[in-house]
C-alpha cells in the first residue's frame, strides 16, 4: 500500500490561512490533493491537520482526514518529520502500514501528477535508495554568491571563483519543497533525506516556486498563469 500525507496546519503567520487561501479560484491545498489523485499512485491520500475548516475542504476535494492532529504537533516548532511519524503511527495502529509514503506539501500548485508518478517509479527502480524528491538548478552559480556586511560592503563567499566563467562552474541544485517519496521505515526511523540514500528527480525551474511570503504568492500566481497560457498554446 502507498499513502500520500499532506501536512496542513491551520496557523500561518506570514500568509494567514495559507493552506486554504484561494489560488486561481480554488483553495491551494486542492492542487496537491488533485495531483495526488490523478497520479494514480496512492491507496490513500491523507491530510494531517488540526483545523476543522481545512479538514472539510480536504474531504471536498477527495482526501481523507481520519484524525485531527494534536495541538502539540501544530505549532511553529513542529517538524514535518514529527507530523509524518504521527500520521504513519496512526495508520499502523488503526489500519495497516504503508510500503511507500509520499509527503506532499499543501502549497504546491506546480506539482504535476506525472512528476509524482515518474518519481515513484524512479524510487521503485532503485531498491538501494530510501527517498526520492524533486530538485531544480539554482538560477545562478552558487560559487559566485555575494554577501553584504553589516557596514554595507560586498564580498564573495568564494573569492577563488571571481574570474571563473559561469559555464565552467559545477551545476548546483536545491530541494523544490513539493514532495518527498520514501520507504515508510525510513521516515519512521528518522533517516536523513539529503544524503546518498536519496535519488533526485530533476524538475525544470518554471515548475518551481516555494510559497512562504505574500510576495512569493503573487509571483506564484503570475507564474501559474504563464504556465497555463503556454500549455494552451501547445
Amino acid at each position: 500500500m502507498n499513502v500520500a500525507i499532506i501536512p496542513a496546519r491551520g496557523g500561518s503567520k506570514r500568509i494567514p490561512r495559507k493552506n486554504i487561501k484561494l489560488f486561481h479560484g480554488k483553495p491551494i491545498i486542492a492542487y496537491s490533493i488533485e495531483a495526488a489523485i490523478t497520479s494514480g499512485c496512492f491507496d490513500k491520500i491523507i491530510v494531517s491537520t488540526d483545523d476543522d475548516e481545512i479538514a472539510d475542504i480536504a474531504r471536498q476535494y477527495g482526501a481523507q482526514v481520519p484524525f485531527i492532529r494534536p495541538a502539540h504537533l501544530a505549532d511553529d516548532h513542529s517538524t514535518t518529520l514529527a507530523v509524518i511519524s504521527h500520521a504513519l503511527n496512526w495508520m499502523i495502529d488503526n489500519e495497516e502500514k504503508p510500503d511507500l509514503t509520499c509527503i506532499i506539501y499543501a502549497t504546491a500548485p506546480f506539482l504535476r501528477p506525472e512528476t509524482i508518478l515518474q518519481s515513484f517509479r524512479l524510487l521503485k527502480e532503485h531498491s538501494d535508495k530510501k527517498f526520492c524528491f524533486g530538485v531544480t538548478e539554482y538560477p545562478s552559480p552558487i560559487q559566485r554568491a555575494l554577501k553584504i556586511s553589516p557596514s554595507g560592503e560586498i564580498e564573495m563567499f568564494q573569492e577563488e571563483f571571481l574570474n571563473s566563467r559561469s559555464q565552467d562552474l559545477e551545476t548546483a541544485y536545491h530541494d523544490v519543497g513539493q514532495f518527498y517519496w520514501g520507504r515508510t521505515d525510513a521516515f519512521l526511523d528518522g533517516s536523513e533525506v539529503f544524503t546518498k540514500l536519496s535519488i533526485p528527480y530533476i524538475i525544470p525551474g518554471h515548475h518551481v516556486l516555494d510559497i512562504d511570503t505574500p510576495d512569493d504568492w503573487l509571483r506564484a500566481e503570475i507564474l501559474y498563469r504563464i504556465n497555463l497560457e503556454l500549455s494552451d498554446k501547445t
